[in-house]
């Protein structure tokens, strides 16, 4: 079976799964192997959830016309939101040892004792933790996210186009 001629529905099945596949992974990692995620990884775990969500309604409701474009475009903002943190993460991995922000509280706390507003700016300023390397097949976390949020998106963004190309 081809992937590239899945039908809507099969598509955003697949996208649901790989989601929850890399979701898991990211909580393998934490709790087998010990990868600590740093506030910018659990902005990267959200988007990928809010992607899951989009592809899981999607793959249920099968819309037809225009309505794909509610679901694709659901999975578009969350990958958006993901690849921007994402390469804020690797930004922050290059910086020389000398530029590294120093590293701050953790998430929960940020979250309790300041307003999300101000939380979001302490977050995506970065701090030490987020600089850590920790390569998977010589490959940073932040650059495997990346590379799946472009994949995720492009396939939607296909699929929804090929659709609404043969009406």
């Amino acid at each position: 079976m081809n992937p590239f001629r899945w039908s809507y529905r099969a598509v955003f099945f697949a996208g649901f799964l790989i989601c929850v596949g890399l979701l898991s992974f990211a909580l393998y990692g934490e709790h087998y192997m010990g990868m600590i995620p740093c506030p910018l990884c659990i902005f990267q775990r959200i988007a990928f959830m809010v992607m899951a969500v989009f592809f899981l309604l999607g793959a249920l409701f099968a819309p037809r016309g225009g309505l794909r474009w509610v679901y694709t475009g659901g999975v578009v903002i969350g990958a958006l939101a993901g690849i921007g943190t994402a390469a804020r993460h690797l930004w922050l991995q290059t910086l020389p040892a000398d530029q590294i922000p120093s590293c701050g509280p953790n998430l929960s706390y940020m979250m309790d004792a300041f307003p999300f507003a101000q939380t979001l700016k302490m977050v995506f300023t970065g701090s030490g933790e987020c600089a850590k390397i920790e390569p998977i097949l010589g490959l940073p976390m932040p650059a495997w996210t990346l590379l799946w949020y472009l994949v995720l998106t492009i396939w939607a963004v296909s699929v929804a186009l090929r659709k609404r190309a043969s009406r």
